[in-house]
């Protein structure tokens, strides 16, 4: 199977894509859940698709998506996706083959308006998601709904994993959402790497996971979040985070309904129970080269080296993110010929030598510019270390809290062969 890149000639977020439907043209549809006692917000309820403007390239992968059973790569706000109709088994047991995927680790439905969304219900949208639409949807937000009797029509059994439950998000791309529409159907879509690896941030991360895999990955650029939507579940009490994201545990506090919200995943393997979400269970976001994450300390590095790397690691890769200086804490090294611009990849690589008892080659990323820069620019750090022939990476960790470092740190400690903590 020959993968090939197919560029998308327009801005991700341009109006040429398609836009939200009038108030006027979609208000049967939300007279219709508002008397069932569904007060959603009527401005998302259709997603309308300019046939006339949209680029070919998305027009060849939606067709993909609707006649064939091959998963398509396309990017989202957070990461890129692997999209296949959820309501044929077929295509979605593509996903699972393509990644390398468990079987029992379920999908994320990915649908372009309130009205898609809609279709795949037996009843109105619970209550208790209604501030999240109103505040987060389109967004890097995955709620988990009852699977209902029209649910079992319509989804694949592969998409649910036999779970009770389904996550669905409205993702803010356009670009995402007018696939979505003109597949003519809900995508389930996991990020669009093997299996294991690092999630991708660009098209050719994509490429260097599944090329052969599959036979399209639609270019929109890098994405802008950088780490999978949150995944919640207001269907019990108290409403529970299952996967941190995009959206904070802080953002989603300042909502009615979700004041006590708790964290109820495991930033560790979660053994043998099965899954409620994707992320929750199996190793994730790791790429070859060994992951060193340490945690807490005053800023000097605090021995980054010394006993984190094998004798047969040349070459170190770090990732900072704070405090770390490039030149401090390497006991017994010194920082030399440092500055090199290397790479071609999303974020800056300087190369340097470490000069000791040994000589060994250093690879350093600054991802010092806030907890959002870390979160957009992780997995594409660990990714290009990777690729540069890291043999381990030492990751200076962030504040754990309930902001987005909740997330950042959730995929720090599975993607970590070893985590040191400050004493």
């Amino acid at each position: 199977m020959k993968t090939k890149i197919l560029p998308v000639p327009v801005s991700p977020d341009s109006p040429s894509l398609g836009h939200w439907a009038s108030s006027s043209s979609s208000s049967s549809s939300s007279n219709a859940s508002s008397s069932n006692g569904n007060d959603v917000p009527s401005n998302l309820e259709e997603w309308q698709v300019p046939l006339t403007t949209i680029p070919p390239s998305l027009l060849s992968a939606a067709t993909a998506l609707r006649t064939t059973p091959v998963p398509v790569a396309f990017p989202t706000e957070t990461v890129y996706g692997l999209g296949a109709d959820a309501t044929r088994s077929a295509a979605v047991r593509g996903i699972y083959t393509a990644k390398g995927r468990p079987s029992d680790n379920p999908l994320i439905v990915h649908v372009a308006d309130l009205a898609m969304l809609r279709s795949l219900l037996s009843a109105p949208i619970p209550p208790i998601y209604l501030p999240l639409i109103k505040k987060f949807w389109p967004g890097p937000l995955t709620i988990l709904l009852p699977v209902s009797a029209d649910s079992q029509r319509k989804l694949a059994p592969e998409v649910t994993a036999g779970l009770p439950t389904f996550g669905a998000r409205m993702p803010a791309s356009p670009l995402a959402r007018t696939l979505i529409k003109l597949a003519g159907a809900p995508l389930a879509a996991p990020s669009a790497n093997a299996s294991t690896k690092p999630s991708p941030t660009t098209a050719q991360h994509v490429l260097d996971d599944l090329d052969g895999r599959i036979e399209v990955i639609l270019d929109g650029g890098p994405c802008a979040v950088g780490v999978e939507s949150t995944v919640v579940d207001g269907l019990c009490e108290p409403p529970a985070v299952l996967r941190p994201g995009g959206v904070s545990i802080e953002e989603l506090r300042a909502c009615r309904g979700w004041e006590g919200v708790v964290r109820a995943y495991r930033d560790a393997d979660a053994g043998e129970e099965k899954p409620r979400a994707p992320g929750m269970k199996y190793k994730h976001y790791s790429p070859r080269a060994r992951v060193v994450l340490f945690e807490g300390g005053d800023g000097d590095g605090k021995k980054k080296w010394q006993g984190a790397g094998g004798e047969e690691e040349r070459t170190v890769g770090v990732i900072r993110t704070g405090r770390w200086e490039v030149d401090g804490g390497w006991d017994g090294f010194e920082v030399e010929e440092f500055g090199r611009q290397v790479g071609e990849g999303v974020v800056d690589v300087r190369e340097g030598k470490l000069v000791g008892e040994k000589e060994l080659r250093l690879l350093d990323v600054d991802l010092t510019g806030g907890v959002k820069a870390v979160a957009h620019g992780l997995f594409a750090a660990l990714r290009e270390l990777d690729r540069l022939g890291a043999d381990v990476i030492l990751v200076e960790g962030v504040d754990d809290g309930d902001d987005i470092a909740a997330a950042v740190m959730n995929r720090l400690r599975k993607a970590a062969s070893e985590i040191r903590r400050a004493s």
